[in-house]
């Protein structure tokens, strides 16, 4: 939750950069243009008004009940794109679905992304600079790529190329963002990895794809057992509460080997293997001291 209000602290800092009639930004050549494009800014929703070119116009009143009663309880996960078009006035660019279900629930302010008059290649640029960073989720590497997708409107194609990555990773990233809200939450805060969202969007329900994330948590499954359970609902229309496990003995040469270093490292020791010889050999540890116990004890450094 620390990233989540250190950027929410910057937000409201350029909102209020923003309403400082001195220092009006309308060009990426302006000071502080810098901090704006590429960043959240908070804005309020009054200073917001919608696209007349929109290309959508039903909005679905049930759907955007559920968005509004979603951004009550978790806040909004992803943030509108807007342009700026006057001091402290901006138009949608895109997220009018968020916008709408903002103003359902009586929200003052919104976090956004602000588009300024030549900003396309320094957007562009800010964007990718930020999926090529190694401390994303895999949340916020989605929205990066939709962002790019959308606002700079490119294809998955020139994506691809821009980026370095392969389409099909694109892909499997972007669909992560079908996920309901608080599954993608629990990915960010690290509760699930990306390979159990990626079992889980296969399932199109929200709410069974909500069912199933409870009863991962519960039961600590591993990807591989996620999909399992997947496949199960797909079969049978329903998730098991728990997966049978099979599971073969450690071959007695390795149990005793392993109590062995157990008692050698003071720790507890996990050894799991096959009678082909294969396994894998797990030790947890609590702390870094406790590491660098373990490190030394192996190394001898």
């Amino acid at each position: 939750m620390a990233r989540a209000t250190k950027k929410q602290a910057l937000g409201r800092g350029l909102s209020a950069l923003l309403k400082d009639p001195e220092n009006d930004i309308r060009s990426v050549s302006d000071k502080n243009a810098d901090k704006v494009v590429g960043n959240i800014v908070e804005l309020d929703l009054e200073a917001i008004s919608v696209n007349p070119f929109q290309p959508r116009s039903n909005f679905n009143d049930e759907a955007l009940k559920e968005l509004a009663a979603s951004i009550k309880e978790l806040g909004l996960i992803q943030p509108i794109t807007v342009r700026k078009m006057d001091f402290n006035q901006y138009q949608l660019v895109s997220g009018e679905r968020r916008y709408r279900a903002s103003r359902l629930i009586g929200l003052n302010t919104i976090p956004a992304y602000i588009r300024i008059a030549n900003d396309q290649e320094t957007l562009e640029m800010a964007l990718v600079e930020n999926i090529q960073r190694q401390d994303l989720d895999p949340i916020e590497i989605a929205l990066s790529y939709q962002r790019l997708i959308e606002d700079i409107e490119l294809t998955q194609e020139k994506l691809s190329e821009r980026i370095g990555k392969k389409r099909s990773t694109i892909t499997n990233y972007l669909r992560l963002l079908r996920l309901d809200p608080i599954i993608q939450t629990g990915m960010r805060d690290g509760f699930i990895s990306m390979g159990h969202g990626r079992a889980l969007v296969n399932i199109e329900n929200k709410s069974d794809q909500l069912d199933l994330y409870e009863k991962i948590l519960a039961n600590q499954w591993s990807v591989r057992e996620t999909e399992k359970a997947v496949r199960n609902f797909h079969q049978h229309g329903s998730t098991p509460k728990t997966l049978q496990k099979t599971s073969t003995p450690t071959p007695a040469f390795f149990r005793e080997s392993g109590q062995e270093i157990k008692e050698y490292l003071n720790t507890d020791v996990e050894v799991k293997a096959s009678e082909d010889g294969k396994g894998a050999l797990r030790i947890p540890f609590r702390t870094k001291e406790e590491f660098r116990r373990i490190k030394k004890l192996i190394t001898g450094d």
